[in-house]
């Protein structure tokens, strides 16, 4: 198949495009390699994808990189103008919670005017199937013991929820308008090697390293429901070759959790990594911040029926692996 990823340098792209290379398949990566953690790290993502390719032992797929921006539509529409695709997985947003109080106009470019920006380019060149990534964040400050998909998703606490949130809404209109299939992926707090420098598991593993504090919020008492890359990275993979039905009455639109659930408390996952590294954490307890949500857990139970399957790495194997990469890369 000929596959879109974008956001290839990002850590959920760059996995995904790892995977679909071992494949035979003729995939497009695109990234604006923007600077909201170390672009260096982007960058070191892209060159292990070009070592991969070189090796023909393990890699029976193509992957061409293309430097540009979804917010850019002269781009885009010339993009999908000059070659079609099979399926378009979108994975490029602006991320984080926090800095979306700090930073509106991106997740505005980004999450909103990028993502109609794909979405107006497939409707004049329809992919077979367009999958984009949500988040856990759009359930807000549920009191529900698991998310599911039909759950309230219209109270979010963050301008970042609100943005996933609108990509659903979009998304919807766009599979009932113009028939394209279209998956939504609710992502519930993906780890691993290779992740992001702002999430908690990186910074906690950095400054325990490094013997610094570690701000420890709402006291260390709430849940994640943390999700492992390789096992998300599966989950895409299945979802891609099962898109919407379009002869249905309804419109050619789905979303899926993809999350462990496995909630984990705080306080254990800073133990687990406490117990990695050998070294204990000094720990400044504060109350919650703006925008954080209490609990995520994800109820797979569509996704398990949808594709047989569903994440189930135990949160001290993800962290194992985690820790290794960091010594190593960092």
């Amino acid at each position: 198949m000929r596959i879109l990823v974008t956001g290839a340098a990002g850590f959920i792209g760059y996995h995904l495009c790892r995977a679909l290379l071992q494949d035979d398949h003729e995939i497009v990566g695109i990234d604006n390699l923007s600077p909201y953690y170390d672009v260096s790290l982007k960058e070191a993502r892209l060159k292990q994808l070009d070592k991969l390719q070189r090796d023909k032992s393990v890699c029976k797929g193509h992957l061409t990189f293309i430097s540009g921006s979804i917010s850019d539509h002269v781009f885009i529409n010339q993009l999908l103008a000059g070659q079609s695709f099979d399926i378009i997985v979108n994975l490029a947003a602006q991320a984080g919670v926090r800095a979306s109080e700090k930073h509106v106009q991106s997740y505005v470019e980004s999450n909103l005017i990028g993502f109609v920006n794909l979405l107006e380019a497939c409707r004049h060149h329809p992919p077979k199937h367009f999958l984009f990534a949500s988040s856990s964040s759009v359930y807000g400050n549920s009191n529900k013991e698991a998310f599911g998909i039909d759950d309230p998703t219209d109270m979010p606490v963050s301008l970042y929820a609100a943005s996933k949130k609108s990509n659903e809404v979009i998304a919807y209109s766009y599979a009932h308008l113009f028939r394209i299939p279209c998956t939504g992926m609710r992502f519930f707090t993906v780890y691993g090697p290779w992740g992001r420098p702002d999430m908690a598991y990186y910074k906690f593993t950095k400054a325990i390293i490094n013997q610094q504090p570690i701000d420890v919020y709402n006291h260390g008492q709430s849940l994640r429901d943390f999700t492992y890359i390789d096992d998300a990275v599966a989950a895409v993979k299945r979802l891609m070759n099962k898109p919407p039905d379009v002869d249905e009455k309804e419109p050619p639109y789905r979303i899926t959790n993809i999350g462990n659930s496995q909630p984990v408390r705080l306080m254990d996952f800073i133990a687990a990594l406490e117990d990695l590294l050998k070294i204990k954490a000094d720990k400044i307890f504060l109350p919650p911040q703006p925008g954080d949500v209490i609990s995520t857990c994800a109820d797979t139970t569509a996704l398990e029926k949808l594709i047989g399957y569903k994440p189930d790495t135990d949160i001290k194997q993800g962290l194992e692996q985690f820790v290794s990469w960091y010594r190593q890369y960092v």
